[in-house]
């Protein structure tokens, strides 16, 4: 994420830009505690000559609007425009923008563009009335990174072993394979000490 904070404008990845209401992610009261304790702690004085961290005094209070003003702890939606940040955490328009940039660059939360289509009736150059679709962007849809280890990550994937099941018995069946393939690979795991060697 830095490093894409380093590259010209025309370089950085685009920024995803979503129909509707956009992702969420539902975060307890305790969740939001730790997002904020986290953020809190990098407020501290980093560098010689400078008072504070790599976030600021008012980035925290932005973060103090988003969580505990806007985030719905059930369904997870937090889109408030950044009037209605700056409204709440008593700043101005341009601080909020800053503030969400240092926010996402010290991995506190992400966010992507809320957009929405409108259809506009107008003249083009013959006189004629045609139907255009204008995108607009509404607001953005924050999500917010718990620093508990996969407390607020789903899991992508799930084993095909169900708990309980010993891992071994399922990988005797490639002991006598005669398939290429899953010998090498058995190999492999062996090498690398992830398959215990087969007895007799």
């Amino acid at each position: 994420m830095l490093r894409d904070t380093l590259l010209p404008n025309h370089l950085r990845p685009r920024r995803e830009k979503v129909f509707g209401p956009g992702p969420r992610v539902p975060l307890d009261r305790n969740a939001k505690a730790r997002v904020k304790e986290m953020a809190r702690a990098l407020l501290r004085k980093t560098e010689a000559g400078r008072h504070y961290g790599v976030v600021t005094a008012k980035a925290l209070a932005v973060l103090d609007a988003l969580l505990w003003g806007f985030h719905n702890t059930k369904s997870g939606q937090c889109d408030p425009s950044y009037e209605a940040i700056a409204k709440r955490a008593d700043c101005a328009r341009s601080t909020v923008s800053l503030a969400i940039k240092a926010l996402e660059l010290a991995g506190v939360l992400s966010w992507v563009n809320r957009i929405i289509r409108e259809r506009d009736h107008e003249r083009d150059l013959f006189g004629h009335w045609v139907t255009r679709w204008r995108i607009i962007r509404t607001s953005n849809a924050y999500l917010f990174r718990d620093p508990q280890p996969g407390a607020s990550v789903p899991n992508s994937s799930k084993s095909e072993f169900r708990s309980g099941t010993p891992v071994p018995e399922s990988i005797s069946t490639l002991l006598n394979s005669d398939d290429p393939l899953e010998r090498a690979l058995l190999r492999l795991g062996r090498s690398l000490n992830a398959i215990p060697e087969a007895t007799g």
